[in-house]
């Protein structure tokens, strides 16, 4: 899994710094378990539906989330690019998971009656009070993850997958230039705004980048693991 990808501000910016004092973590991300039964095609349909039902709930707090982002922006055009991925966290990628759920037979009805998972309750919950709680340099800062490891994530699957993988159309939104597009974005939005956060603000900037990096791993090895609620 490649540690570093176009559109990052290299070294001495924000997004550089975060990626180096994460690699590790990112690098276990990539070689984990499900990321490498979804490359080789060979993941459950059972533990992919599973995936897909949880991920679908995630964006909806997302969505949210960023929407809380383009309210804290104090620049019109961080408005701008904050509603548009909150708009499209909840359309565009809902219409990625609305093509597997035809096909697995999910119905708005046994989607919503579906409960959050412990990792995807502490990940929305997380990222929402973030979105309420800090400044707009935090935010960012905790909302980048999810867009910079799945590209990086996508990319490196895109690059090994088995030839009639099951899972490709997952594989090319994630590889795709659209999603990249979406991502430089991101990352050179949460720059812009290190470069004037203080030493503290800036510190607390790399605590959600690695908390939200964590809680990605912790998606997906609950999603490989079907782990639900103990009691």
């Amino acid at each position: 899994m490649a540690l570093m990808m176009k559109g990052d501000g290299g070294p001495g910016s924000f997004s550089g710094e975060a990626w180096t004092r994460n690699a590790a973590a990112c690098t276990t991300i990539g070689s984990m378990p499900f990321n490498a039964d979804l490359a080789a095609g060979t993941l459950p349909r059972a533990t992919f539906q599973h995936y897909i039902v949880q991920d679908a709930h995630y964006l909806i707090g997302f969505g949210r989330a960023l929407s809380l982002a383009a309210a804290k922006a104090p620049e019109p055009d961080g408005i701008v690019q904050f509603s548009r991925a909150a708009q499209d966290a909840i359309v565009v990628e809902r219409a990625l998971h609305g093509g597997f759920f035809r096909d697995y037979g999910i119905g708005p009805e046994s989607f919503a009656a579906a409960p959050l998972t412990p990792a995807c309750d502490h990940y929305v919950s997380y990222l929402l009070a973030t979105a309420y709680a800090e400044p707009f340099e935090v935010v960012c800062a905790a909302l980048l993850p999810c867009f910079w490891i799945y590209k990086a994530v996508g990319d490196d699957i895109f690059a090994r997958a088995a030839a009639g993988n099951p899972y490709r159309a997952w594989i090319d939104t994630y590889a795709g230039e659209e999603f990249a597009e979406a991502v430089a974005g991101m990352i050179a939005a949460t720059d812009h705004a290190a470069l004037t956060a203080s030493v503290g603000t800036r510190e607390r900037m790399h605590r959600a980048f690695t908390q939200a990096t964590r809680l990605e791993w912790m998606f997906w090895d609950s999603a490989y693991r079907d782990a639900g609620w103990p009691v």
